[in-house]
């Protein structure tokens, strides 16, 4: 069994999750890089072809996409019911809630996506940074215990976030 966190880590770790949302949703793309380690990964698990971004420079790339997404502005991520597992002294596995709004013009706002994070994360200089976080919709594994359900259903990407990736 692995020794519990800190209260002061499970704090940090949970900042963690807020710096990245704040960044995401603020177009802060170096603040949105530094949540990850430097050989981080970030993996989105949601449309046909999963998307896989590594190393600091292919996170900034991914950080810059979204910047540049005209109806971007005015999402907000949250991540909540957070469930944090040592896996080492230095490492963790956490997961959680993902949700995503989007607040344009007059309410009522809408509900842009449901789903989970799935992330490894690395202490590293005393720090928590993501080495892996992978973004999953709420189907699949997580509902594998109810009869009928269990199968990953991806999503077609809509148009207005269609990826161009660089060599």
């Amino acid at each position: 069994m692995q020794k519990a966190l800190s209260p002061e880590d499970r704090f940090a770790i949970k900042d963690l999750l807020s710096r990245y949302n704040w960044a995401l949703d603020t177009g802060d793309v170096e603040a949105f890089v530094g949540c990850f380690a430097p050989d981080g990964v970030m993996i989105e698990e949601v449309f046909e072809n999963p998307d896989v971004w590594a190393g600091r420079d292919g996170i900034r790339r991914l950080a810059e996409h979204y910047r540049g997404i005209v109806n971007f502005p005015g999402r907000q991520h949250y991540a909540d019911n957070i469930l944090v597992t040592p896996t080492g002294e230095d490492h963790a596995q956490v997961r959680s809630f993902a949700l995503v709004t989007e607040c344009h013009g007059e309410p009522p706002y809408q509900l842009r996506f449901c789903g989970y994070y799935d992330d490894e994360i690395v202490r590293l200089e005393g720090l928590w940074f993501f080495a892996k976080r992978v973004v999953r919709l709420w189907d699949g594994e997580v509902l594998e215990r109810f009869p009928s359900h269990g199968a990953f259903v991806p999503r077609k990407r809509p148009a207005e976030i269609r990826l161009v990736k660089k060599p």
